[in-house]
């Protein structure tokens, strides 16, 4: 009856092993990504500018100062031309605005560029390549939807969920790899 039973845990701990060293040999590369960009991602507010740009101070924190958002679009959209490139899409990913700061940035879609101007006078306060941005791409898959440009966010859901459940089959079955063998010599010593 031991000797089943015995038989039956070492069948049970020889499946997880092997569940666990597919799944993990199958998705080494993506936890290889993962972990990295998750790295960087967590020390991108210390990283000195470097992956993160800090947030330059305007002049002025009162909105009724401030420029008309048409008009501090047209200079983030001159400097963009004369400073970065002046064959780069115009278009916008989106528009961050830091009132405590008197400032606001404009994130151009390609290239991962930032230009932060003083919301009161309109100059330029900084041009800040974005690679954060790019490493969070990075970390949860968006980048394929933004290079096969689907739009629709379906290839990040899919690896989202592949990677959250590989992440839980890991946990389950590297839980199981460590306590199996513990439970088996300690069933042993009471046999």
């Amino acid at each position: 009856m031991q000797k089943n039973k015995r038989q039956k845990q070492a069948k049970i701990l020889r499946t997880f092993r092997k569940i666990h060293r597919t799944s993990g040999a199958l998705l080494f590369v993506f936890f290889f990504i993962i972990s990295i960009s998750g790295l960087l991602l967590g020390w991108k507010k210390h990283s000195g500018d470097l992956i993160l740009s800090k947030s330059r101070q305007g002049i002025s924190t009162d909105l009724k100062d401030w420029l008309p958002l048409d008009a501090l679009h047209t200079n983030a959209v001159k400097i963009f031309q004369d400073s970065i490139s002046s064959t780069h899409s115009l278009a916008l990913d989106r528009v961050d605005v830091k009132k405590d700061k008197g400032m606001i940035k404009f994130i151009f879609e390609q290239g991962y560029w930032g230009i932060q101007l003083d919301g009161a006078s309109g100059k330029l306060l900084h041009i800040e390549r974005r690679r954060g941005d790019f490493i969070e791409q990075l970390h949860d898959g968006s980048i394929l939807d933004k290079f096969l440009n689907t739009g629709t966010g379906l290839i990040k859901l899919v690896y989202a969920t592949i990677m959250g459940l590989a992440l839980f089959v890991f946990t389950a079955t590297g839980f199981w790899l460590w306590i199996g063998p513990k439970r088996m010599r300690k069933e042993a010593v009471k046999a």
